[in-house]
């Protein structure tokens, strides 16, 4: 296992594969174990960058999340790829990783080639989810499939990360309410963003979230494309899998 220090705290990543770099970020109360099989697709045509973030996996712990918590895992990124002499690197960021993956881009926009943001919520938090969150997580903890995927991710203390990532989002959208720190015109990288129609956690919002924010965040950063698959829930890479890795190949290409 591989480890780079950050914020005096060590954090994992996992390179596998040969070719250009392509760095996977996780979502919230996820892992990098998360694209455990979709990565074995692109290890044939990249090096493939798994990371956990501190507090998840099989890093640091911390004794709680930074308010600011995608951008302090944007920081970790940037921080690893400096380490790592590594420039023009495609990242594929779900969920969450998603804000990160943009964040670093905005951050560091000589270091990132090309961006591919998955199912996440746009520039803000989404209401309907933060109101609800604390709630709907206390729930989950005793739904034994989220559970036993709670301590997949992460082992026996998964329920602590759990709630570190459930106070952050809360605190986040009360202190915070913006995911970036730069306005979405300085991104310069290529960028794809995708989802589901059928996404459990936006399409009671609206059935056209997707295309309203999306469309709304690509009008702002004067480039990039928009992909939304009609099938498959949360996150769209992962169940569309074959699907999303053939529009990711020719987007990479």
């Amino acid at each position: 296992m591989s480890y780079f220090t950050f914020d005096n705290k060590q954090v994992y990543y996992n390179e596998i594969g040969i070719g250009m770099p392509l760095l996977f970020l996780h979502g919230n109360t996820a892992s990098s174990k998360m694209f455990s099989e979709i990565a074995e697709k692109y290890k044939r045509n990249f090096k493939v960058i798994l990371i956990d973030f501190l507090g998840h996996g099989k890093s640091d712990r911390l004794q709680k999340f930074p308010v600011d918590l995608w951008f302090y895992e944007a920081e970790q990124i940037i921080a690893f790829l400096n380490e790592k002499n590594y420039s023009k690197v495609n990242i594929i960021g779900s969920s969450g990783g998603a804000l990160v993956a943009i964040n670093v881009a905005l951050e560091a926009p000589n270091l990132v080639n090309k961006v591919i943001a998955d199912s996440f919520v746009g520039e803000k938090p989404l209401k309907s989810f933060t109101e609800n969150v604390k709630n709907d997580r206390e729930f989950s903890k005793s739904n034994e499939d989220v559970k036993m995927f709670y301590y997949y991710m992460h082992g026996s203390d998964w329920e602590q990360i759990v709630d570190n990532d459930t106070n952050a989002i809360i605190q986040h959208n009360k202190d915070i309410g913006v995911f970036f720190h730069k306005h979405l015109q300085f991104l310069k990288a290529d960028i794809l963003l995708t989802g589901s129609k059928k996404d459990e956690f936006v399409s009671m919002v609206s059935p056209d979230y997707f295309e309203k924010v999306y469309g709304a965040m690509i009008k702002k950063i004067g480039h990039g494309k928009i992909h939304l698959f009609n099938e498959g829930g949360h996150p769209a890479m992962l169940t569309n899998t074959t699907e999303f890795y053939e529009l990711s190949m020719e987007f990479f290409k």
